[in-house]
């Protein structure tokens, strides 16, 4: 029989009712192996819309990317949990480094790397290989006795085995081919140091080629040439670091033209940005950024930023409001690129103590995994589009 119901009556109802739903929530998630705690945490911070919905739903052409970087170590925690629900776009944070796959020559370890496969697929989820030829290296590679040769081999034997694993793995868009390879101070290649405990770059021993007035050291070209042949499935992404200098990435753009050059296909050109909060409000920041997106698309580049923190530290520390104005200000130079071609934020680290500066409170979620105002100000700027 059909009934008629009062908007009161309906009103009355849904009142009564919502406690019991809101326990069944947690039950129902305590009952498929989250814990009481993750449970209760879950229902705290739940948002009006995920990340990954909105993206979703604001860039159905597929030319925005917004997603975060953790660890396989934190497999089975609330990290993973909050990871899973926000984010479409993972990076495995270090897993895919040769430094965690090959870090000894006849040593290799894919426990980590194919465990992220498997969980991505899983969920939803497509995945940029954070993989480069970097100073993320083993204590081998960096050891001052390796000779050219070696270096050259243990690189070949890394990274064409990494490519013939994954190549073809449909939730698997990009691969970091290279990263870090100019030193943000100077300009200069970044190299290497004594010993094996500095952060420092070993590979540039293989060399440089001397026939180009840009000199690149060789292993650049070499890690790219192995990608090429072996990474036909995946976008091929070159990174650098730091705060956007100028004569850091005219080189860089030069760097892109030689490999293109070469005949060597470069898909995208990504910004490791761990800045300072208040990096915006520095004149010119953002209209280089700006510019530098337009470079890329210009010249059918995509445009990431691959590593993203905003750093609370000294006088700033806790000011979550200003750390929410710096990452809003460079999201939305960033978002409004996707007009002109394909950009990607990935945020690196869910919350600070995951971070190498767990003092910093580098990120948009804080340690009880709770929205931070740059969460929200993310959500109501993709409310936007």
């Amino acid at each position: 029989m059909e009934k008629n119901y009062t908007r009161h009556s309906v009103t009355c109802t849904l009142h009564l009712v919502r406690p019991f739903l809101c326990l069944m929530v947690v039950w129902v998630l305590a009952g498929c192996g989250m814990s009481k705690k993750a449970a209760d945490a879950a229902q705290e911070i739940q948002p009006k819309n995920s990340i990954r919905t909105l993206v979703a739903q604001k860039f159905p052409a597929g030319n925005a990317f917004i997603g975060a970087a953790t660890h396989y170590d934190l497999f089975g925690t609330e990290t993973i949990e909050l990871l899973d629900r926000e984010f479409g776009y993972v990076t495995p944070a270090n897993d895919f480094k040769q430094t965690r796959i090959h870090p000894r020559p006849g040593e290799w370890n894919w426990k980590a790397s194919d465990a992220w496969v498997e969980h991505a697929r899983r969920h939803g989820q497509v995945l940029r290989l954070h993989a480069p030829i970097s100073p993320q290296c083993s204590k081998w590679v960096k050891n001052d006795a390796r000779m050219a040769d070696e270096l050259a081999l243990m690189l070949d034997e890394y990274l064409t085995a990494l490519c013939l694993k994954y190549n073809g793995v449909a939730n698997i868009k990009w691969l970091d081919v290279v990263n870090e390879t100019i030193d943000k101070k100077n300009g200069d290649w970044f190299g290497p140091k004594p010993g094996t405990d500095s952060w420092e770059n070993p590979w540039p021993q293989m060399g440089y080629d001397e026939n180009h007035e840009l000199r690149p050291p060789i292993y650049i070209k070499k890690a790219f040439e192995i990608a090429n042949r072996h990474a036909t499935s995946m976008q091929l992404i070159i990174n650098q670091h730091g705060a956007l200098e100028p004569f850091v990435w005219e080189k860089m753009k030069a760097l892109v033209a030689y490999l293109r050059e070469s005949g060597l296909r470069v898909d995208g050109l990504g910004w490791q940005a761990h800045i300072d909060v208040g990096w915006e409000q520095i004149p010119g920041n953002l209209e280089r950024l700006q510019e530098l997106i337009r470079w890329c698309h210009r010249n059918e580049l995509e445009f990431h930023i691959t590593e993203f923190n905003v750093w609370l530290k000294g006088k700033k520390a806790g000011d979550r409001s200003a750390q929410a104005e710096t990452f809003t200000a460079i999201g939305k130079v960033l978002l409004d690129g996707a007009a002109t071609g394909t950009v990607g934020l990935n945020y690196w680290q869910i919350r600070g103590s995951e971070t190498p500066h767990p003092d910093w409170d580098g990120c948009i979620f804080d340690e009880q995994l709770r929205p931070k105002p740059a969460y929200d100000r993310l959500t109501d700027l993709l409310q936007q589009y």
